[in-house]
C-alpha cells in the first residue's frame, strides 16, 4: 500500500491518541499549589505561635518533609503522584518522597545493603550537587569580598 505524505499524515492523525497535556498541567498546577498553600498555612501557623519568620519557614520545611515521608511510608503519596503527576515532584515533599521510596523498596535486602545504601539513590546526586554548588558560590563571594 503506497501513501502520499499527506495521506499518511491524515491516517496518523486519525489513529493517534488524544493528548492529555492540558489535563495533566491542570492537575499538576492544582496539586502543587495545594501543597504550597498547606506550606504557607503552616508558616503562618508557626508565625502566629511566636516564631520569627526565618524559624517559621524552617519549621514549615521540616513539617512538609516529615509529612511527605509519612505519606510515602503509608502509600498515600504514590496515589497522589499518580493523580497529579509533576505537581507532587516540585515541592519539598517530592524530595522527601525521593528519599523514602527507595529505602522502602529495598528494605528486604537488609538495613545496611538495602535501606541505608539505597536511601539516597535518587536524591543523592541532588544533595551532592547542591552542596558543591553552594560551596563554590560561597568561595566566589568570599573572593569577591561581597
Amino acid at each position: 500500500m503506497k501513501m502520499s505524505n499527506d495521506e499518511y499524515k491524515q491516517y496518523t492523525e486519525q489513529h493517534m491518541p488524544r493528548s492529555k497535556a492540558g489535563r495533566n498541567v491542570l492537575r499538576a498546577f492544582i496539586s502543587g499549589g495545594a501543597i504550597c498553600a498547606v506550606g504557607q498555612g503552616l508558616t503562618n501557623l508557626y508565625a502566629s505561635l511566636g516564631l520569627e519568620a526565618d524559624c517559621a519557614c524552617g519549621a514549615c520545611s521540616v513539617t512538609l518533609v516529615f509529612l511527605g515521608a509519612l505519606l510515602t511510608g503509608l502509600g498515600i503519596y504514590d496515589d497522589m503522584a499518580r493523580f497529579s503527576g509533576a505537581g507532587t515532584l516540585v515541592p519539598i515533599t517530592g524530595f522527601a518522597n525521593s528519599v523514602v521510596a527507595p529505602a522502602l523498596e529495598f528494605k528486604t535486602e537488609g538495613m545496611i545493603l538495602g535501606t541505608a545504601a539505597k536511601m539516597f539513590l535518587i536524591s543523592g546526586p541532588v544533595i551532592a550537587y547542591g552542596i558543591s554548588s553552594s560551596v563554590i558560590y560561597g568561595i566566589i563571594l568570599f573572593l569577591l569580598g561581597t
